[in-house]
């Protein structure tokens, strides 16, 4: 039997089986919805066809002014695509993703289609990474713990590195640096009003600078910034970047880190200039991460609203 023979039986076995596969895709896209989005606008929509799932951007969801390349929506769906991605593994099915299928139709981001079973058993820390898709969550609160230790925070730049980005922590000098350089980009920016407006219209308040880095000794001080980068600045590696971000603060929430995504300083484009500076030109900046701890006392905050499932999927 040849490998295209082995794999036609596998299609066929994915066909005969089409209602337990077509259960695992509607499973993945509803962990899919859980995942973070940059100032929550689930910018996603999930295309259901037998066996596979197409990924594109919901051109309604956009920022147009905040994000006006989309780079911050892209990464927003990686985000979503990872989530998808842990999902099926830990329902032991086998998936192939193509990134960025059709360079001519750049909103479709992802075609991810099931191989067939997987051929081992589901390990204990794929279970584990998909029961803290439920449970993830960002914590916009003043950090009252200690520091991460250098132990959790290697596990989180292991994820990172996995999914084809990296991480640069950030030297207290440098996030003052570069939180002065977001803070003058917003008193000049031309459109900064417009800016405001629109966030303020998708998070139903007055936004002000909020999501930018913190200026001075205050009460992130136990607080680590890092920067999310990658090698280039296409929407592929956007598209991964989202994908390392998801990886990263799935694998935080499972050591107790919190993790919370700053994008204004990526919304402008002199400030991610500054970032490459910081980044001595090795690569492109897609996001600032704050990460750290919050006391024991403290109660959680609740989730974001999410979208319901039947609102970000299309059956065919």
């Amino acid at each position: 039997m040849t490998p295209n023979d082995v794999r036609t039986d596998v299609q066929a076995d994915v066909r005969a089986d089409t209602p337990t596969v077509t259960g695992a895709l509607a499973h993945a896209v509803a962990a899919a919805g859980l995942a973070p989005s940059i100032h929550n606008t689930q910018p996603w929509r999930w295309r259901m066809t037998g066996d596979s799932l197409d990924l594109d951007l919901e051109p309604s969801r956009l920022l147009r002014v905040v994000d006006p390349d989309t780079r911050l929506a892209t990464l927003s769906c990686g985000a979503a695509l990872h989530h998808a991605r842990v999902s099926l593994a830990a329902q032991g099915w086998r998936a192939t993703v193509t990134r960025i299928p059709d360079p001519a139709h750049p909103e479709h981001l992802a075609h991810l289609r099931v191989d067939g079973p997987a051929p081992a058993p589901v390990d204990a820390l794929t279970v584990r990474r998909a029961h803290t898709i439920g449970i993830r969550h960002t914590d916009r609160r003043p950090l009252t713990g200690p520091p991460i230790g250098p132990a959790e925070l290697d596990t989180i730049v292991t994820a990172v590195e996995a999914e084809g980005a990296s991480l640069h922590i950030l030297r207290p000098d440098q996030v003052t640096d570069l939180a002065t350089s977001a803070s003058h980009a917003h008193r000049t920016e031309p459109h900064e009003a417009r800016r405001q407006a629109e966030l303020a219209h998708w998070t139903g308040r007055d936004p002000g600078h909020y999501g930018d880095l913190p200026v001075g000794d205050g009460p992130d001080r136990s607080a680590t910034f890092a920067i999310l980068y990658g090698h280039a600045d296409q929407p592929l590696d956007w598209l991964h970047a989202g994908e390392a971000l998801s990886a990263a603060w799935l694998t935080a929430t499972e050591t107790g880190v919190g993790v919370l995504p700053l994008s204004a300083t990526i919304e402008m484009t002199s400030t991610r200039q500054a970032m490459r500076v910081l980044l001595s030109g090795v690569g492109y900046p897609h996001l600032v991460l704050r990460l750290g701890t919050i006391g024991p006392d403290d109660t959680d905050p609740p989730h974001a609203p999410r979208l319901p499932t039947d609102q970000i999927i299309d059956s065919s």
